[in-house]
This record gives C-alpha cells, structure tokens and sequence, in this order.
C-alpha cells in the first residue's frame, strides 16, 4: 500500500467519512476529502540532489583515496547521483531539501484542482462541491471548492481552514484536525447553503486516496 493508504488508520478514515456525512446532512454542499502521497515526482529535484550529493561524495572519494582522478570521478560521481536519486524516492525529506518552496506550493495548487474535476467535484447540482486536499511529501493542505460556493466564501476563507489541518499533521493530530476543519467548514456551509428537501448525497463521503 502507498504512504497514502496508510496515513489514517482505517478507524481515522470511517471517523472522517461519519463527520463528512453529519456535516452534509445541514447543507446542500458536497464535502470531499482527499490524500495523496505526493503532487508531482519532482525529477528536477532527484537529479539536483543526485549530483549534489553523489557529486561531493565523488569528489572526496577520489581527492583523499585516488589521487584525483578524473578516471575515477566520473564514474563515482554517476553512481552516486544515481544512488542519492534512488534514496530520494524512499526518503521525502531528502527530496524535499531540493524543491524549492514556491514550487511545492504550485504543485500542490495544480494537483489539487486537477483532482477536483477528476472527481468529479464541479457537477454536482449547485456547483457547492468542496475538497479538502492533503500532500504528504509536500506537508501542504489545499481546499477548494466549485463556483457556487464562492460566490459566498472566499478562497482565502477556505485556506485558513487549510492551514488549521497543515498544523494539526505537523502536531501529530491529521484526523483530528481534519475532522474538526471538516465540521468548521460545514456551519458556514451551513448558513449558506442550507439542506435541502430534494437533497441527495451525489459524491461518496469515504476518503480519497492516491
């Protein structure tokens, strides 16, 4: 199972899925949420830390042990780089050194609106679909939500949101945070988009994993 899969416990999952369903049952709103284990791949950022890394390791190898030689540090310097790209793949904090912040911030945005659709979110009925979105590697939080619902609630609104569930993983406490955000989300919700009689649950309250 992927890192994902494995980040709430299966106990943490159904408790997200109930609060999901007891905060739709006040509003016409769709609530979604979503972990993935990364946004991107970042190849860019495995093959700078490869070289930066295999390539220093190279250099010292062959300065104190092999009379600097280049015959001998180009070869190093390929199998480290290929080396240290390898443990960046198993090892996120690694590859995180390499990314720089806006980037991440970017690629977490992206995917997050590209889940959005893949899921489906912008066809339900009133266009009140939300998505709260978690990257692991990234260690960043995004929600989005369809066009009704900005047309009461502002991105920055939804964010503030965001940022109480970035804190509650940092803190050891996902589930709770997001069940908590999830619930704070769902009163202003809520006020402006009130249950409805004809009301159906279009999208599944179980958590999404990728």
């Amino acid at each position: 199972m992927t890192r994902a899969e494995t980040f709430f416990t299966e106990a943490e999952k159904q408790q997200i899925a109930a609060t999901i369903g007891e905060v739709e049952k006040k509003t016409s709103g769709e609530v979604v949420a979503m972990v993935v284990a990364a946004s991107d791949t970042y190849p860019e950022a495995k093959l700078l830390a490869g070289l930066t890394i295999g390539g220093l390791a190279a250099l010292l190898v062959t300065d104190f042990f092999l009379a600097d030689s280049l015959g001998y540090f180009v070869p190093l310097l390929a199998c480290g780089a290929t080396l240290v790209g390898s443990l960046a793949n198993i090892f996120p904090p690694l590859l995180r050194l390499f990314i720089p912040g806006r980037r991440l911030e970017t690629r977490v945005a992206e995917r997050a609106l590209r889940a959005f659709y893949e899921k489906k979110l912008h066809t339900t009925r009133d266009n009140t679909g939300v998505l709260f979105f978690i990257s692991l590697l990234e260690r960043k939080v995004w929600v989005l939500a369809d066009m009704g619902i900005y047309q009461k609630i502002s991105q920055d609104t939804l964010m503030a949101h965001a940022n109480g569930i970035a804190t509650g993983i940092k803190q050891g406490q996902a589930c709770s945070a997001l069940c908590r955000e999830i619930e704070a989300v769902g009163i202003i919700l809520t006020q402006h988009f009130p249950i409805k009689p004809d009301d159906t649950n279009e999208i599944s309250n179980e958590l999404i994993t990728d």
